[in-house]
């Protein structure tokens, strides 16, 4: 029984200190999830669950950060019942809009773990974590939009296979992942005007990301690391 308690205490303790890295493992889990279960009807409806799941976490991490819960929660219940509803009714009016929400909140969202990363000079493990879960939130953010502009201008994306088709979800997820990092690498092409402004937007994006944050966050712990060996 000892053993037991003390495992739920050190469980919980892990959850209090590292917020950010729950979101961030289930973002990658998410993605695994992507690929395993396809495109199909059944896979849909499963995966539309896992993003409820993870729109919960998102909300969890943000009342550990500077921004108000209360607005994260005007967001997100909107946002579950949309997603659902377009699941099982096949509705891509619905998609849109809750596709819209959930962009807004992760933008949200990553803005207040910017502002949970900034507040101070000192780099602790859940900051870490945070960067990459930040990182998920924008590319994730974007490949919602990506969606909207997708319902709203029917022909903004275009790709090597089945280029009249629009776009799955993962393909959309996939182009938001290669301008987010600047790879470069990919199939599915921007060929609206709205589109190519959102691709933009995006790159703009990731570089101003790792230029204004992590180049923070690795000087800071450079000078932590300095501290230590000079102390």
């Amino acid at each position: 029984m000892k053993n037991r308690d003390r495992s739920a205490l050190n469980w919980r303790v892990l959850t209090r200190r590292h917020p950010s890295a729950f979101l961030l493992a289930a973002q990658l889990v998410s993605l695994i999830l992507y690929a395993a279960l396809g495109e199909n009807a059944n896979g849909r409806a499963l995966l539309g669950v896992v993003g409820v799941l993870i729109l919960a976490l998102v909300v969890w991490v943000i009342d550990r950060s500077p921004a108000l819960t209360w607005v994260a929660w005007i967001l997100v219940a909107p946002a579950i019942v949309l997603s659902l509803l377009s699941i099982f009714l096949a509705n891509s009016l619905l998609l849109s809009w809750s596709s819209l929400l959930e962009a807004v909140l992760y933008f949200y969202a990553a803005g207040s773990m910017v502002a949970y990363m900034m507040k101070d000079s000192r780099v602790t493990t859940d900051e870490l974590f945070a960067t990459g879960a930040t990182f998920t939130l924008l590319a994730w953010g974007f490949a919602y939009l990506y969606v909207v502009c997708q319902t709203w201008f029917p022909g903004s994306f275009t790709g090597m296979v089945d280029p009249e088709q629009p776009r799955t979800f993962l393909e959309l997820l996939f182009l938001s992942f290669t301008n987010l990092t600047a790879a470069g690498l990919g199939d599915i092409l921007p060929i609206t005007p709205p589109a190519r402004v959102l691709v933009m937007l995006e790159q703009f994006a990731g570089i101003a990301y790792v230029a204004v944050v992590v180049s923070r966050l690795i000087g800071m712990t450079l000078v932590q690391q300095r501290e230590k060996e000079t102390s």
